[in-house]
Parts: structure tokens; C-alpha cells; sequence
């Protein structure tokens, strides 16, 4: 990845404070649901903990993308990092699951305010024929962040405690706010437009079909997403696959998607966009489908590579697509809106497959899934097509 020093490195201060960002804050992933326990917490209301913080991050996400856009990016970015610091803090002083979702509530509008900002800031002081690459290589960095966050905090479980894993976590956010106060590139000027011009501007970007296209692609990518995050492992387990062997098949997703990116960024920028969001939303169909029907460990290992490379080709061309949509004023908006889909799409795996797959059962479950995934790409795959021949009616 070839750039002028002047970009270069503010784009690689931007993924350093996001690779620390989320392995900070990704510590606690593996500890939350002991540590609710170990207060008296049953399934459901662990449940109810992280649901707290998806339906939060997901509601606040579009006003966070709207703030960033009004009052420049690094306003939002430090309060996100601040917020998710003070919910590890007030975690360790928790003693009842109902404190617990409460504080998480702190982290949901920790990453709703984080997100769309950086998403936003890394376009900002990125050439726009570099976008692909760029969000190659941030989301790599925060990928593996949240590989190695979620393995380090089991480990200072371990060493430490459970409420020690808060501590450091919060500290170590303490230090990355103090780290982007310092180090933070500066953003496009601020746009202190009138509230109704910011309303009128919001409509109108809601009328950009390309756009639309992209966010309907999000959610159908994320509902399938939550199914595999949430039911893999009691699928898994109902075919008498251990702990360690249900551990590797989401390590191989988690590595094919992380390891892919970074090549995929460099294809998005030389190839047609829509044909790479159509072969990605395929192989996370297939993928998903397959998981529901294959009982053999190497098959779903199989599955799991191509769910990885599925995931890595869509997000990765998504993000760039929609960053390549929106104008710079309107920017933060729009990765908000993305941010907002990420998370209800899989609140929505996770609760209403649920309830799905109560009734059908997980083979037909994952294969519902996939179904979700065929269609945003028929949707994708239309409103693409209309915009186009819109275009070539209105060339002269």
C-alpha cells in the first residue's frame, strides 16, 4: 500500500486507535457471560445483557453519524472511547445481571459514537481511489483486534479474576482516549448547517438507491451472521462436537475473514464493486446452507472458510461502496446508518431466527438463513440494475 507520507500516516494512526480501541474493549467478551453468572444470572438474561448493548449501538448509531458530520469527527470518537472506558468501570461495581445490562447500555453508545466516526474519518484522509484498500487494512486491524482481545481476556481471567479483566479493560481505554486526544488526524471542516437543511440532506440521502442497496445488503448479511455466531455452537453440540472442536470452526471463519481482507481491498479498487458484493453474498448463502446440512468436522470447517471469505468480500466492498456514496458533509450519516444495520440485523439473527428455528429446527434454520442472504442479493442485484439503466436513460 503505496501513499504520499502525508496520508499515510495519519491512515495508520487511525487503525492503531482502532486496533486498540476494540482489543480493549473486546477483553471482556469471554468473561462477561462467567461473571453475569457468577451473580446469579441464567441464559436469558445474559442474553438480555448483550442485547442491551446491540439494540443500543444500534439505535444510536445514525444520531452518532449525524453528531460527526455537524461537529467534526473526533468529538464522537473520544466521547465513544470514554463511554465504553466508563461501562468496564462501572462493571466491576456491578452486583445484580439488571447493573450489569444497564452499564452495557454505556457500551452500546460507546461504539455507536466510535464507529461511524472512524469509518468516516478513514475516508476522509484517504484518497477516494484507495477506498478499497484502506478499509482493507482498518478493518484487518480491528479484526485481529478482536481475536486477540476476546483470547488475552480469558487469559487474565485466569491469571487475575473476573473483575480485574473490567479493570484493565477500562484503564487501557483510558489510555487509548489520552493516545487519539494527542495523535487523532483532523477531519473535513465542520458543517454547522440549520436542522432542517440536515433533515432535508438525511431525505435525500435515503432517495440514493446505491445506498440503500448497500444497507439492505448489511442486514441480510448480518442476520445470517448472527444465526452462525448464536446457534453454531448448540447446533454444533447437538452432533456431539466438543467445546474445542466448535472453537476451530469459528477460528477458521474468524481467520479467512480477517486474513482476506487486505487482498480484497486491493481487488475492490481495480475491479467492478457489485460483482464482488454478488460473490460474496453467495458464498455466505452456500455457506450457511451447508452448515445446516453437513455433520462431518471438515465439512463445516469448509463452510466456515467460505463463510470467512463471504464475509470478508462483501463488508470490506460495502464499507468502500457506501463511503463512495455519500458526500463528505453527509458522510458520518451514512456509516452510521451502516453501523446501525450491522447490529439490528444481528440482534435479529440472534432473537427472531431464534424463534425460527424453535419451530424448524437448525438444518432448515441455516438454510433460512441462507435464504435471508439470497435475497438482499436480489434486492442488491435490482436496485443496482435500475440505477444503472436510470443513468444510461438520462446520458445524452
Amino acid at each position: 500500500m503505496t501513499h504520499k507520507p502525508d496520508t499515510l500516516t495519519p491512515f495508520l494512526l487511525l487503525c492503531l486507535i482502532g486496533f486498540a480501541t476494540f482489543f480493549s474493549s473486546y477483553l471482556r467478551i469471554p468473561v462477561l457471560p462467567l461473571f453475569a453468572t457468577s451473580l446469579g444470572a441464567d441464559p436469558a438474561q445474559v442474553g438480555s445483557i448483550n442485547g442491551a448493548f446491540m439494540l443500543t449501538a444500534g439505535l444510536l448509531s445514525i444520531p452518532a453519524g449525524l453528531l460527526a458530520d455537524r461537529t467534526g469527527r473526533k468529538l464522537p470518537i473520544i466521547a465513544g472511547i470514554l463511554a465504553t472506558a466508563a461501562s468496564s468501570l462501572l462493571i466491576t461495581q456491578c452486583h445484580q445481571p439488571e447493573q450489569m445490562a444497564a452499564a452495557y447500555i454505556f457500551f452500546g453508545a460507546g461504539l455507536a459514537a466510535f464507529a461511524p466516526a472512524m469509518l468516516s474519518l478513514v475516508a476522509d484522509v484517504m484518497p477516494q481511489e484507495r477506498l478499497g484498500q484502506a478499509y482493507g487494512w482498518y478493518t484487518t486491524a480491528t479484526y485481529i483486534a478482536m481475536t486477540l482481545g476476546p483470547a488475552t481476556g480469558g487469559f487474565l481471567a485466569k491469571a487475575l479474576g473476573f473483575r480485574q479483566v473490567f479493570v484493565v479493560s477500562g484503564c487501557l481505554l483510558l489510555g487509548v482516549t489520552l493516545l487519539a486526544l494527542l495523535v487523532l488526524p483532523k477531519g473535513p471542516p465542520r458543517h454547522k448547517t440549520e436542522l432542517h437543511a440536515v433533515l432535508a440532506g438525511s431525505i435525500e440521502l435515503l432517495h440514493n438507491r446505491r445506498l440503500l442497496a448497500c444497507l439492505l445488503v448489511t442486514v441480510g448479511c448480518c442476520i445470517g451472521f448472527g444465526v452462525f455466531l448464536t446457534f453454531l455452537p448448540l447446533y454444533a453440540s447437538s452432533r456431539g462436537f466438543d467445546p474445542a472442536q466448535v472453537g476451530l470452526i469459528f477460528a477458521a471463519q474468524a481467520i479467512t475473514n480477517v486474513v482476506s481482507r487486505v487482498p480484497i481491498g486491493k481487488l475492490i479498487d481495480r475491479s467492478d464493486r457489485r460483482t464482488i458484493v454478488n460473490v460474496g453474498l453467495v458464498c455466505l448463502a452456500l455457506a450457511l446452507a451447508g452448515l445446516g446440512q453437513l455433520t462431518q468436522l471438515s465439512h463445516l470447517l469448509g463452510c466456515a472458510v467460505f463463510l470467512g471469505i463471504g464475509m470478508a468480500l462483501t463488508f470490506t466492498t460495502v464499507g468502500a461502496m457506501i463511503a463512495d456514496q455519500a458526500p463528505p458533509q453527509q458522510r458520518g450519516l451514512a456509516m452510521g446508518m451502516y453501523n446501525s444495520c450491522i447490529y439490528l440485523g444481528m440482534m435479529a439473527g440472534s432473537t427472531v431466527m431464534g424463534i425460527a428455528l424453535k419451530r424448524i429446527g437448525y438444518p432448515l434454520g441455516f438454510a433460512a438463513a441462507g435464504a435471508m442472504v439470497l435475497v438482499s442479493l436480489v434486492l442488491f442485484f435490482a436496485m443496482m440494475r435500475d440505477r444503472i439503466a436510470q443513468q444510461a436513460g438520462q446520458t445524452p
